[in-house]
């Protein structure tokens, strides 16, 4: 993982070096500063564009949650792969860039360990204020190996739990061994980091960017969810949601801004909640797209898919014609929480236990307490049934616009196809042609780049997909 540890290597750029960190660095360049207190550790979770960043571009793609312009679909051959469904594609062929996926989340693993190794050995510190930190790391890391392994390995599954799935490195050393551990072995990794966490996590944290206990307990919940233990994911869905169950008043933010909202063939941006300050937010990480402005542009397909009267949804894009691309263009501008965890994912996941447990009518109470912080009072009426199937497809189709462009909906997708009651597939038709991606695809499981299994450092690496 040479390339990796290149991409690591940024941090340089803040003046700041590892020497004598575990061996990290031989020597401190002049002007440089070796990390010594907790403070300076405490910096690296601060690093919002580098170590905070969960860019999941291809999977988004995939979903076609991200509209893609015919420019960029002729100039990058792999997103074009992904976003046209083309089965046909050897994407591992077309993956020969160093993805921002895995390097970049590979490049914050490698501080997370690198706080893990240091922060309770740091000056200036108490030692509650060093097991903090200590504990803040753990949380980050298992969030970057479940985006990785959600993302390049197979859903979990009994199943697949003894396939693999990405390699597993637990030490910031520049030469440290990684191995390519099973499914099951990383989803073991992830909950033993999970558990050792919580009981040192704060209430509320320094920032944002700073997992808190509510970070914690949902990171938890969506963890088991994934599995398909609905059981502790409801345990500590409720337990975030003790914490905090907050939810943001999209309808009053609409009637706020319906002048500029409702101003026809204007694209005139409003301010974006869901930055930092969201009440949602149990803890913040960008997205895909990570410049403070606009959010990225959704297909016109995908915005049919939104329920009528949903004004987070309308508050957020607008249809636009530029040449021959018609879309959905973005008309807020600031910061949005694409890659940490909220309270409406952990509400839905709440709502999704409920019903796998036969509890229908206490799953809506839980979906419609969402809906109506969303949808415009004359459009609303309760989701009301009885049956189950139902209950959950309302419960997943929400949760999908909820958390578009985020990695959830393809996890879940991933999740609920494997599971394959309730299969998601998509199809669309473009220029007359029809596009199906089935439930049963082998697209729904990425390649890792070209320049990873060529390089694989310490260790090795094998595809898990053929193409």
């Amino acid at each position: 993982m040479k390339n990796l540890y290149k991409n690591i290597l940024f941090v340089l750029a803040l003046g700041i070096t590892f020497a004598s960190c575990e061996n990290y660095l031989d020597d401190v360049p002049k002007g440089s500063k070796t990390p010594t207190t907790l403070a300076d550790f405490e910096a690296f979770i601060r690093d919002e564009y580098g170590n905070q960043v969960v860019n999941v571009e291809q999977a988004i793609s995939l979903m076609n949650d991200r509209f893609q312009t015919a420019a960029n679909l002729a100039y990058y051959r792999l997103t074009n792969a992904n976003y046209m469904w083309d089965e046909s594609a050897d994407r591992i062929d077309l993956n020969q860039a160093d993805e921002t996926t895995y390097y970049r989340t590979y490049a914050g693993i490698s501080t997370f360990n690198l706080i893990i190794e240091n922060a309770l050995k740091t000056t200036e510190a108490t030692e509650a204020d060093k097991r903090i930190l200590w504990a803040q790391a753990k949380i980050l890391r298992a969030m970057s190996y479940f985006t990785l392994t959600n993302f390049y390995a197979d859903t979990y599954t009994t199943a697949n739990a003894s396939k693999l799935s990405v390699p597993l490195i637990t030490s910031a050393d520049i030469n440290a061994p990684s191995k390519q551990v099973t499914i099951q072995e990383m989803y073991d990794f992830i909950l033993k980091d999970v558990n050792e966490a919580i009981p040192y996590l704060p209430k509320v944290s320094q920032t944002a960017l700073h997992p808190n206990l509510g970070a914690g307990y949902a990171f938890y919940s969506r963890v088991y969810l994934q599995m398909n233990n609905y059981t502790e994911a409801l345990k500590y869905a409720d337990m975030a949601l003790a914490e905090n169950n907050k939810l943001f008043d999209w309808v009053g933010y609409y009637n706020a801004n319906k002048t500029v909202i409702d101003l026809p063939n204007s694209y005139t941006t409003t301010p974006s909640p869901m930055g930092y300050n969201y009440v949602e937010n149990y803890t913040f990480r960008h997205g895909s797209s990570y410049s403070l402005g606009r959010e990225l542009s959704i297909p016109v397909e995908r915005a049919q898919r939104f329920e009528a009267g949903d004004v987070k949804y309308k508050s957020r894009w607008k249809i636009r014609t530029v040449g021959s691309d018609t879309y959905f263009y973005s008309t807020m501008s600031g910061m949005y929480n694409f890659g940490g965890i909220t309270t409406v994912e952990v509400y839905l996941i709440k709502a999704e236990c409920l019903a796998r447990e036969n509890k229908v009518n206490e799953a809506l109470k839980i979906l419609n307490t969402v809906r109506k912080t969303r949808i415009l009072p004359a459009s609303y009426a309760d989701i009301s049934t009885t049956d189950k199937a139902t209950a959950l497809n309302a419960i997943f189709n929400t949760k999908r616009n909820e958390l578009i462009l985020t990695l959830i909906p393809f996890a879940d997708a991933r999740r609920l196809n494997a599971e394959g009651t309730y299969p998601f597939s998509l199809s669309k038709v473009v220029s007359g042609v029809t596009y199906n991606l089935s439930s049963t695809s082998h697209m729904w499981t990425m390649p890792f780049p070209q320049g990873a299994t060529q390089n694989p450092g310490n260790g090795t690496i094998t595809q898990n997909v053929e193409k």
